[in-house]
């Protein structure tokens, strides 16, 4: 049966995260029908922040979701517990691949992926304990939304396994790079009218085989991007815009656009006055 077909009858499973085992400066293990999740922290800097990721391990076979996640899917959503003095501020998305069975389009990822986190600390002093609420989908066949609850606790006294610091910043290292003189958005123009998104983008020399990945706020959603190279380096792409209800309009709604090529990745916020 297709994703499509299942993902109504897989809203009404909630599948609870079960625990494995625990390490210094990670949460347990817990594990669904399709892999396992931990989060990773370190100590916290003289500003309060606190490096992290959440790290998500599939078996074979299984998917899970990016920001923008297509019709039927569910992105990493995390929700701190508030008294332990900790905000979450940003989670960082590796690049994604697209996957298309002829009737859903969706974006996610197929291996084990770590999504980085920027923590902030706002209150108290000492050890810091680290409780997350994590909601996220998966899928093989069906897709099952998962609930998990996620604890860990790191020393305030710069206390850190290497090891743990060493997948933090593998993580952040994976993340897409920002816009750079050879790498960036040239232009982008909105049709509203024939509701288009029209981008001209600079790629790096002798990079092939772009992919474009574009997410905006609720009730904003894109098609499949219609790409021409334009020569020196230069690609016009086409998208497609869906906007829920009457508002044709996209000021003031930001949009996350990150670009894949054979070697690099980038990605930047499109805003429209």
């Amino acid at each position: 049966m297709k994703m499509a077909q299942l993902i109504g009858a897989a809203t009404l499973v909630g599948v609870f995260f079960l625990p494995l085992g625990v390490n210094a400066a990670t949460s347990e293990w817990v594990t669904s029908p399709g892999g396992m999740i931990r989060l990773v922290a370190a100590s916290p800097k003289q500003d309060g922040t606190i490096p992290a990721t959440l790290e998500i391990k599939l078996n074979p076979g299984w998917k899970t979701y990016w920001r923008e996640p297509g019709a039927s899917g569910i992105p990493p959503q995390v929700t701190l517990d508030p008294a332990g003095g900790v905000v979450l501020e940003k989670i960082g998305f590796p690049v994604p691949k697209t996957f298309d069975d002829g009737i859903v389009r969706y974006v996610g990822y197929d291996k084990p992926v770590a999504f980085p986190l920027t923590l902030k600390r706002v209150s108290g002093d000492g050890d810091v304990t680290i409780r997350a609420s994590v909601f996220l989908g998966i899928c093989e066949d069906i897709c099952i939304p998962v609930q998990g609850e996620l604890t860990l606790t790191v020393k305030q006294d710069g206390f850190d396994n290497p090891l743990d610091g060493a997948r933090i910043d593998d993580a952040v290292a994976a993340l897409p790079e920002a816009p750079s003189a050879d790498f960036s958005v040239k232009n982008s123009r909105y049709d509203p009218g024939a509701a288009l998104l029209h981008l001209t983008l600079r790629l790096p020399a002798g990079d092939k085989h772009p992919e474009l990945f574009l997410a905006g706020p609720s009730g904003l959603s894109f098609g499949k991007p219609e790409m021409q190279p334009e020569g020196d380096g230069e690609l016009s792409a086409i998208v497609p815009v869906k906007l829920a209800g009457k508002d044709r309009e996209l000021k003031g709604k930001p949009i996350v656009l990150t670009v894949r090529t054979e070697n690099r990745s980038m990605e930047t916020t499109l805003a429209f006055d």
